[in-house]
């Protein structure tokens, strides 16, 4: 099973996929660099080794750390000092 949640172009030739997955029966937040590849004439995107897999658990944080980026990029946008997080 496989969930995807968003794809994020990295530059002409790579995305960045945010997915649910599961290996060994467990959920997963599965953060990953695929590649372009040519197959019968067709563009297709390969997963490469480079990425982050979290538990389905670790939402929460990775939700919290998303968060301070924005907050740090507000503040870095408007001149202030960023709260050290």
């Amino acid at each position: 099973m496989s969930v995807i949640i968003k794809d994020i172009q990295r530059n002409n030739t790579e995305i960045i996929r945010v997915e649910i997955s599961e290996f060994k029966g467990k959920e997963l937040i599965n953060l990953r660099i695929w590649y372009q590849s040519i197959e019968n004439g067709a563009v297709v995107y390969k997963p490469t080794q480079k990425g982050v897999a979290l538990s389905i658990d670790k939402f929460n944080e990775l939700q919290e750390a998303v968060s301070k980026i924005a907050e740090y990029l507000h503040d870095k946008k408007f001149g202030t000092t960023p709260e050290n997080v």
